[in-house]
């Protein structure tokens, strides 16, 4: 039945192998973030990275402060996966699932680690605190256009 149409021909543990080969050397796994020994990441992890000149005025205005890393261009905010849904994160900062760094910027250091087991800033009050600095008005106070 292998010249059956619309089936496939099955391939052997070994064919896939030699495909995969041919297709020269894994890529690279993304650069993360990483959560401190000790700590814990129940909820997973994202990041929000805004421009190192942001940073610093932002620790002031959060009531709680979370995993905090730097490099020389951004400072990035540890926060659960999916602190993105329905919220549309002020430019210029960058929501990043998953916590990735992109592989052209050096490792940022840890600056901020909180105390207890848990690594994350709290989404709502890094985002209304973004608003502010950045003046732009929270998605849900948005009018809505029909």
């Amino acid at each position: 039945m292998s010249g059956a149409p619309g089936r496939r021909p099955v391939r052997s543990l070994d064919t896939l192998v030699r495909l995969r080969r041919d297709l020269g050397p894994a890529p690279e796994p993304p650069r993360r973030l990483t959560v401190p020994d000790g700590m814990t990441a129940p909820l997973g992890c994202d990041a929000v990275a805004v421009p190192a000149g942001i940073g610093p005025l932002l620790m002031p205005r959060l009531p709680r402060v979370g995993c905090v890393y730097a490099d020389e261009a951004h400072w990035w905010w540890l926060v659960p996966s999916d602190s993105d849904y329905a919220l549309e994160w002020p430019a210029p900062a960058r929501y990043t699932p998953g916590a990735i760094v992109p592989e052209s910027l050096p490792a940022p250091d840890l600056i901020h680690r909180p105390e207890g087991t848990l690594p994350y800033t709290p989404p709502i009050p890094l985002y209304l605190a973004l608003c502010r600095l950045t003046g732009t008005t929270p998605t849900w106070s948005r009018p809505i256009s029909a």
